[in-house]
Formats: C-alpha cells, structure tokens, sequence
C-alpha cells in the first residue's frame, strides 16, 4: 500500500460532546499527535460535529474514534444525527465486509459505546441508580486477557468513569451471532443488589468500544479538578472524600496514566498493524 511506504494516515474523530466544555477532545487529541510523533507517522485528523452540525466522516479514513457525550443514549433515538450516524456505522460495515478492501477500524468511547450497544441489541441500556463519577477498577474478562487493545494492562486495570447510563444484562444470544465478546466489567460491588456493567466490548475483528474513558490523562484531569469551579462541583455532587480520592489516584502512575498509554495507543498501533498486513 502507498500509505505504508510513506507512513500518511488518516484518523476521523466523531465529536459527540454537542458543544459541551470537556477534556476528552484534547485528550484524544494529544493521544493521535504524541502516537504518530513517536512512530514517525505523517498523521492528519478531522473532526467532525455529530450532534450539532450532523457531520460524519465518510469513507476515505483509516481510522474512526467516535468520543463521548453528554445527555442520555436513549432519547435521541430517531434524531436526524443520529441516523447520519448509524448510516456512516453501516457504511464502514459494508466496506469491512469486502475482503479486498482495507479495513477500516473503530473505537467507540462512552456515549457512543452505549449508542453503539443499543444499536447492536447486545445488552440493556438503561440509567444508573446514581452516577458514576471517579477512578475506579475495571476487571478482565477470560476474552479481555486476549485482546491486543488491553496488552499491558493489569487485571483489575483503574479508569476514569463519568456516566449516568449502563449496560448490563448481556444479550448473549445475539453477542455470539455477530461474534463480539465482552472484554472487561464493572469492579464488584458485594454491597450493593445491582448487577455489573459491561466496560468494554470487542463488536467484530475491527471495532471496539469502553463504557470508561481510556483518553483521560492524569495530568490534564488533575489540573481539571484543581479549578476552583470543577473542585466546587464535584464535590457538591460527590462529597469531599470522592474529590479527595480522585486527586490521589491521579497521582498514581499505576492507574490512570497506565491506561491512557496503553488502550488507544494499542488500538492504533493493531489499526496500523493490520493495515500494514493488507
């Protein structure tokens, strides 16, 4: 492949924030820059407005990442961008199905995790009992010590999680019909009646998705948290002693910064790989 020879990709960023103040774009953003610096990849991104201009990507891309969001997974269905965005999904689809065409891969972060989870039937969308805000332990699964995307990372592994939404009960039926497996789940919770999370999937050979943020960057979050205005919030929402324990897991290079360099950076480094191959 030309691309090959001169190492140019090209990566779409889905923008699912709707105009909303977040880190996840730069954080995403940093990612794809400090990735191909360090393989000498001559990289250009676009991205594009889903929900508020209706923008998606078409097919010319190497690389999808379709990013989080704010509001509920369920009450946009039937809006006019989300189906533009379940028709570019298929459209990838169908151009994965031709085997002599190279493959386009897709990571799916939080809100679109959930979007893509309603989409394919394989679980129960539905809103938590109270939202999950924090850094938290995500385990493997028996399919998630497998997978390339999670090469380095421990079992449990800690991740950034801020939803309202969940996926649970696993429809295994329709999982072993389209071939996706269930790569990680919610840390355990004995204390509580509710059932476990499904964190992370692996949807077909070339898309994946978390329900946590493998974006999030110790670095950027804690500054983030340190404002006087975000400090306020969280810990009027979630109480001093959850903020207090966010700035000390931050902190711990075994956690969060383990992550954030190992999950989209394996993601792109298999996209490429399996590129190369073509």
């Amino acid at each position: 492949m030309n691309w090959a020879d001169n190492k140019k990709i090209n990566i779409a960023i889905l923008d699912l924030y709707e105009g909303y103040a977040n880190q996840g774009m730069r954080c995403i953003r940093e990612i794809i820059n400090t990735w191909a610096e360090e393989n000498h990849f001559d990289v250009h991104f676009d991205e594009f407005d889903v929900r508020l201009k209706e923008e998606v990507p078409d097919i010319t891309y190497d690389i999808y990442i379709s990013t989080g969001g704010p509001g509920s997974p369920l009450e946009t269905i039937g809006s006019s961008w989300e189906k533009k965005y379940f028709h570019w999904l298929s459209s990838i689809e169908e151009w994965n199905e031709n085997t002599s065409k190279t493959p386009k891969h897709v990571f799916f972060i939080c809100h679109s995790f959930q979007l893509a989870c309603r989409h394919y039937g394989i679980g129960n969308v539905c809103k938590r009992k109270s939202t999950s805000f924090g850094v938290f332990p995500v385990h493997k699964l028996e399919e998630g010590n497998d997978e390339v995307v999670f090469d380095g990372l421990k079992d449990p592994f800690y991740v950034v999680d801020s939803r309202d939404f969940q996926v649970i009960e696993p429809n295994y039926n329709r999982l072993r019909e389209m071939g996706a497996k269930i790569l990680a789940i919610e840390k355990n919770r004995p204390h509580v009646p509710y059932e476990r999370a499904i964190m992370a999937v692996r949807f077909n050979e070339y898309f994946i998705g978390s329900q946590f943020h493998p974006e999030a960057d110790a670095v950027g979050m804690k500054l983030h948290l340190l404002t006087e205005e975000k400090k306020a919030t969280v810990i009027a929402n979630h109480g001093e002693e959850k903020w207090k324990s966010m700035i000390e897991q931050l902190d711990d290079p075994e956690k969060i910064l383990w992550t954030y360099s190992c999950v989209l950076p394996n993601f792109l480094n298999n996209a490429v790989g399996v590129l190369t191959e073509i």
